[in-house]
C-alpha cells in the first residue's frame, strides 16, 4: 500500500514524496498496458496512473488517446473503419488489437486493458491507482456505471488513499465521489489562487498541476487548505529535484527509478 495522501498536513509534507509512474513505467514499456504497470513495481513506484476511457458498449479501458491509432495497430485491423475513436469500438473489437508492437517487438501481443484488469495487476503488485477519467461528454451513466464499479471493490473502496480519481472534468468528478463515500479525488488543470484552492478543496482531496506550473508558495497555499499535491510529468533530474524541494506531495513520472533514487536522496 503506497504512503498516505489522506493529507499532508497544514504548510508541510507528512510523508515522503510519493512515487507516481505515469501510464505505469511508460518509459520502459507501452504505456497504460499490464506489462507497464508490474514494471512500475520493479521501478520503485508507489503508485501508478492510468487513463480511462469508456466504449461503445459501456466497457471502461485504459487508454490515453481518444482514438486507438498511435498506440494500436488498430488501422490494420479495422482498415474500412472510419472513426478509430475508442468510443466507436466495442469492447471485443478493441480486444484484437496489438497495444504493444508499437512500443518494441518485446511487447508484441501486448492488450488494452480493461480498468478491471488493470486493478487487479495493481492490487496484486501492492501498488496504488491513481485514476485518471477522460470525459469527452457528459453523461450521468457512464458516472453510474464507473461509482458502481468502485462501490462493488472492497480493497478499493475501503483503503484511504489508495485509489485516487482524478480528472480535468471536475463536474464529473464531483459526480462520482458523491456516489462512492470516501472516494479520494484531484483536480487536474490550471493553477489557482487561494480563493479557488478553497473552493476546490470543498469536493476534492488533491490537486494536480503539471510540473511546470508547481512553485513552493503554491505548494503551501495548497496545503494551508488541506489539500495534497502531485507534479506530472517530471522526468528530468532537475525537474524531480526542483518538485522535492518544493514539497510535493507526489511526482508522476514516466521514469519512476529517477523520482525513487531522488527520494532516498532527500532523507
Amino acid at each position: 500500500m503506497p504512503p498516505s495522501t489522506a493529507g499532508p498536513g497544514r504548510g508541510r509534507r507528512a510523508a515522503p514524496v510519493i512515487v507516481v509512474a505515469h501510464r505505469g513505467a511508460s518509459a520502459y514499456a507501452p504505456e497504460n498496458t499490464l506489462s507497464a504497470l508490474r514494471l512500475a513495481r520493479l521501478h520503485g513506484a508507489d503508485m501508478a496512473e492510468i487513463d480511462v476511457r469508456q466504449t461503445a458498449d459501456g466497457a471502461f479501458v485504459v487508454v490515453h488517446d481518444p482514438t486507438l491509432r498511435r498506440t494500436t495497430d488498430v488501422a490494420e485491423v479495422y482498415p474500412d473503419r472510419r472513426s478509430l475513436r475508442v468510443a466507436d469500438f466495442t469492447l471485443a473489437e478493441i480486444r484484437r488489437l496489438d497495444a504493444g508492437s508499437w512500443f518494441g517487438d518485446a511487447f508484441a501481443g501486448e492488450r488494452v486493458p480493461t480498468l478491471e484488469e488493470a486493478l487487479a495487476v495493481l492490487r496484486e503488485c501492492g501498488l496504488g491507482a491513481l485514476v485518471e477519467l477522460k470525459v469527452e461528454r457528459r453523461d450521468p451513466e457512464m458516472r453510474r456505471r464507473l461509482a458502481d464499479r468502485l462501490n462493488a471493490d472492497s480493497h478499493w473502496r475501503r483503503g484511504q488513499g489508495r485509489l485516487i480519481l482524478q480528472s480535468f472534468d471536475w463536474v464529473t468528478l464531483r459526480a462520482v465521489a458523491e456516489a462512492v463515500p470516501g472516494l479520494h479525488t484531484a483536480v487536474l488543470g490550471k493553477t489557482y489562487g487561494r480563493l479557488g484552492l478553497r473552493r476546490i478543496a470543498r469536493y476534492a482531496r488533491q490537486i494536480h498541476p503539471h510540473h511546470l506550473r508547481v512553485t513552493a508558495p503554491y505548494v503551501r497555499h495548497a496545503h494551508a487548505q488541506g489539500l495534497a499535491l502531485f507534479g506530472w510529468t517530471a522526468n528530468n533530474d532537475t525537474a524531480i529535484r526542483r518538485l522535492i524541494r518544493d514539497g510535493v506531495d507526489g511526482i508522476i513520472s514516466d521514469y519512476p527509478d529517477r523520482v525513487a533514487a531522488h527520494r532516498l536522496s532527500a532523507v
